[in-house]
């Protein structure tokens, strides 16, 4: 059996193409217990997502997570499956089908837009050999995930990574690291903010009622080890405070979905929650900034159970704020965010014409060469 894939066909004459290539986390097909396994086994399987000695992980998560987790989970992915399907995956379709649009509208050299995940389907794999095939020989890689850390950004280019090693002909790569002090994002960050303020009204700071800036958390040692993703978050919290012209003491930065028994990055936002209940804070409002999508993390932790938490514990009013998803600000972000990554590779004013010429003595001077 061969190692390399088989290459796409291709002529000489035939239009290149660059290949803008959006990376999420991924979803499991649907919100079951068989669907939830595989999806699960794949996640967790990531070096980059358990950093346990491999042995030991090997058995807790085939003996122990992937017999007891996939129902808990199903379950709770029940409670916020849409009729269009996964969230995160109807999020990041809108999405990559509107920065198509909005790309044709600044760029007229050939380009393609798709969507891969790093777990689940559509794989990463799926989605260069759709811009293989496509003819695309430069591909920029755009990590949904505005700070960077191992267990997400990294996790995609190494998904990236995997794939290019099969290849006989590899594309050029171009990445994106992170984006999570960029003027447009920081910009469509705060313009949802202000558009929930405008609908359910400003919180009163004054009074003692917080904004909650929540990311998610991984566990310390990647902190001590080098990871910038903590330092990103509490940068992205504060260049968006700024532009709300909030005070300090009128947000709380924190970190959700801790997992397992080891340190996380503090504070908790469970405990968080809990002890903001406590002190009979009349309202909460909450936003996920690292989420690009509305997903379960999001719409099950945050909005379920955040909400649980803090009104048993007390607390009054709650409201999540919800991600940037194809929110208009957002799109224009991301076409910004692009376009500065695609100089070079793409032009505003390219003659098809011309092209197609070229391509045509390209095919010409092919034949003639042929014995």
């Amino acid at each position: 059996m061969a190692f390399y894939n088989k290459e796409p066909q291709y002529e000489h004459g035939d239009q290149l193409k660059v290949g803008i290539l959006l990376a999420n986390l991924g979803t499991p097909d649907a919100p079951t217990a068989q669907a939830l396994r595989p999806y699960l086994r794949q996640f967790l399987s990531d070096r980059r997502i358990v950093e346990i000695p491999r042995i030991i992980w090997w058995f807790i998560l085939n003996c122990i997570i992937l017999v007891i987790r996939p129902k808990k989970s199903a379950e709770k992915y029940a409670q916020v499956w849409t009729k269009e399907g996964s969230p995160l995956l109807v999020h990041a379709q809108k999405q990559t089908q509107l920065l198509r649009g909005y790309l044709s509208q600044k760029i007229n050299s050939p380009h393609v837009v798709e969507l891969g995940m790093s777990y689940g389907n559509p794989s990463m794999a799926s989605a260069i050999e759709k811009l293989k095939a496509a003819h695309c020989d430069r591909i920029l890689v755009f990590p949904l995930y505005p700070q960077y850390a191992a267990s997400s950004t990294a996790s995609a280019l190494d998904a990236v990574w995997r794939t290019l090693l099969k290849m006989r002909n590899v594309p050029a790569i171009r990445t994106i690291r992170s984006y999570h002090d960029h003027p447009a994002y920081i910009a469509a960050l705060a313009k949802s903010v202000q558009e929930h303020w405008r609908i359910h009204h400003k919180p009163d700071f004054s009074s003692g009622e917080k904004l909650v800036i929540s990311f998610h958390g991984v566990p310390k040692l990647h902190l001590t080890s080098g990871d910038p993703y903590h330092c990103q978050c509490h940068k992205t919290a504060r260049l968006l405070a700024e532009s709300l012209g909030l005070n300090k003491s009128d947000y709380i930065v924190a970190f959700q979905s801790r997992f397992g028994k080891q340190e996380w990055l503090k504070p908790y936002l469970a405990s968080t929650l809990e002890d903001l209940g406590k002190a009979n804070t009349k309202r909460l409002d909450v936003i996920c900034p690292g989420f690009s999508s509305d997903c379960l993390e999001t719409l099950e932790e945050i909005a379920m159970e955040g909400k649980h938490i803090f009104q048993t514990a007390s607390g009054g009013e709650y409201h999540y704020i919800p991600a940037l998803n194809e929110n208009d600000a957002w799109i224009q972000a991301m076409t910004t965010i692009a376009l500065e990554n695609l100089q070079g590779w793409v032009q505003a004013d390219w003659d098809s014409e011309a092209a197609k010429a070229q391509n045509e003595r390209t095919r010409i001077n092919a034949k003639l060469l042929q014995p």
